[in-house]
């Protein structure tokens, strides 16, 4: 009897063993052949650590090769959560948020996720760095970045723009060439042990990053830091809520300097408002007023319609036309073509316009660029405003010659006098000389472009001695130079009201114009916002063209040894 019991308990206890076993040898070939890709995918997760290798974002150079932006390196801040225990983690909160400057719920938020990994604070400062190195703090550590860093802060801020923590272009060139800027991330694998302890590197896994490649600008830092230091004075001494300007090679179309006020300072564009960040050369539309004039002149005398002699009444300051009546800013009885334009009579160029007619009027202003974007190398650039002939009213006539009922930018302004400057022809402004690689090899480089001839010769050369009168004679005689002659327009501009109407008390003052005039170097466009009290451009804007022109040519025309000297006196201003 307790022979067949045991027997019994014997086979029962046997058989649970068989059972189990058989469950085992099943459940092993459902994991071998079901799940074991998961697994292996699980295992090789907790035991190798993927990391990303940021490549070296391509710096930035003006012409001269002085760099304007460049990558220097710098710690950020991570944590192994999963590491820490959670009273270690109260400490690190507490003597952390002081440091990074970080509210303490965003570091709590970040240590109690359940994670290996989690960043604490990217691209830190050498103090911040340094600061929390000496807390020798557990399961926190550092992982070397490369930050992007702007040498001379706001010099030609709104060129360069800036890049972003992930090291991508957020504006200015820095955006517009982000793809040649960037390069390519790389990889590598490190090994860890099952504590997640790092062993090893495993080099054959490793894809190196590719760096990004280098700009070489048309922009000239001592031609922009003069243009800066001129608009900055001009802004301040005249109370105006804002300016441009810019310099360019008449001849070629590169940009030499372009600035803006206001402004700010790149390594700080956090910081930095809408209002400082738009790049108002290029975006901000207004209507030009006088400096306008020089396409209804040049009309005239390219389809031969007037001579300098011919004569015009200008009605002794007021003229109707259909219900609308035009003044000059002073009397003016007869005024030969010269004249008119010399002296700015809104009457004399009104006469002239309706001798031409709205549609060739209208057919020189497209073709002098109005109405069109440049094609310059920036991103954010409009192309402004121009009617056609169909769209214009009854008194359109009588406005559009004088620059209203029309809007422009000011790059389109510095493009237009180049025309007269460079014998006629219009150029595609640009920034970019060269792009090369880390080897200084050319990878790709940019030429003059002509966009199409819009005068002859001929008529460039006669509109150059009018705009020279215009300087000598007329109202733009604060722009002369001593020894070095100037061809200019000078231009104010009433602002629109909210409620439709003209104020009489916002304006925009400017001047256009090329120097040395019979061999140009440089042409200049200026635009003051709303200066007062003085608010002509003959006033406000020439003398900002003067100061400008007379340091860049010297510039222009020195040895190289000054230039140097001048190059080393702005790198410690801006520094300063």
């Amino acid at each position: 009897m307790y022979t067949n019991d045991y027997h019994r308990r014997t086979q029962t206890v046997f058989g649970i063993f068989i059972i189990f076993f058989l469950i085992l040898i099943i459940r092993l070939l459902f994991i071998q052949f079901f799940h074991s890709e998961y697994l292996s995918k699980l295992a090789q997760k907790q035991h190798l650590q993927f990391v990303e290798l940021e490549p070296r974002r391509g710096t930035i150079y003006d012409r001269n090769l002085n760099p304007l932006a460049v990558n220097i390196n710098c710690d950020s801040l991570f944590a192994e959560p999963n590491q820490l225990l959670d009273k270690d983690k109260e400490k690190i909160i507490k003597q952390l948020s002081p440091i990074l400057n970080v509210q303490e719920n965003f570091l709590r938020e970040r240590l109690y996720r359940d994670k290996s990994f989690v960043w604490l604070a990217r691209k830190l400062n050498n103090v911040q760095s340094n600061a929390v190195r000496r807390l020798n703090l557990p399961g926190i550590n550092f992982i070397k970045e490369s930050k992007r860093c702007y040498p001379n802060g706001y010099l030609a801020s709104h060129v360069i723009g800036f890049a972003g923590l992930d090291n991508r272009g957020l504006e200015g060139l820095e955006l517009y060439y982000d793809r040649y800027l960037r390069g390519e991330k790389g990889y590598t694998f490190f090994l860890r042990d099952a504590r997640q302890k790092k062993l090893d590197l495993l080099a054959e896994r490793m894809v190196s990053p590719k760096d990004g490649y280098d700009l070489i600008l048309t922009i000239d830092s001592i031609v922009q830091f003069i243009a800066e230091r001129e608009l900055e004075k001009a802004v301040k001494e005249n109370n105006a809520k804002g300016g441009s300007i810019i310099v360019m090679d008449p001849h070629t179309g590169e940009i030499l300097a372009l600035a803006n006020r206001p402004t700010y300072d790149l390594n700080e564009y956090t910081t930095a408002t809408k209002d400082q960040i738009r790049n108002r050369a290029i975006c901000d539309l207004f209507e030009p007023g006088s400096v306008f004039k020089i396409v209804t002149a040049s009309v005239a005398l390219e389809e031969n319609k007037m001579k300098e002699e011919d004569r015009f009444f200008c009605e002794n300051g007021a003229y109707k036309v259909a219900s609308h009546t035009l003044h000059d800013h002073r009397p003016h009885g007869w005024l030969t073509f010269k004249e008119v334009v010399e002296q700015s009579s809104n009457i004399g160029v009104v006469k002239i316009a309706q001798v031409l007619g709205s549609q060739l009027l209208y057919k020189y202003i497209k073709i002098f660029g109005f109405g069109s974007k440049t094609g310059i190398d920036l991103s954010g650039e409009v192309s402004g405003i121009v009617k056609e002939p169909r769209l214009w009213s009854s008194i359109s006539i009588s406005v559009i010659p004088i620059g209203q009922e029309v809007a422009v930018t000011a790059l389109q302004l510095v493009n237009a006098i180049s025309v007269i400057a460079n014998g006629g022809r219009l150029m595609r402004p640009y920034l970019v000389q060269e792009i090369r690689d880390r080897n200084s090899e050319t990878i790709k480089a940019f030429s003059p472009v002509m966009i199409r001839k819009v005068i002859s010769l001929e008529t460039a050369q006669r509109m150059r001695d009018i705009l020279i009168g215009v300087v000598k004679e007329g109202t733009g005689k604060l722009a002369d130079l001593p020894d070095i002659t100037v061809a200019g327009k000078t231009g104010t501009a009433q602002k629109i009201e909210p409620q439709g109407r003209y104020s009489y008390s916002r304006f925009m003052a400017s001047f256009i114009g090329f120097a040395p005039a019979h061999d140009p170097l440089i042409a200049i466009a200026v635009v003051i916002d709303e200066p007062h009290p003085y608010y002509f451009g003959g006033v406000v804007a020439a003398p900002v063209f003067k100061n400008v022109a007379i340091d860049v040519i010297r510039y222009l025309r020195s040895n190289q040894p000054l230039r140097q000297a001048m190059a080393l006196n702005i790198q410690k201003e801006t520094q300063n």
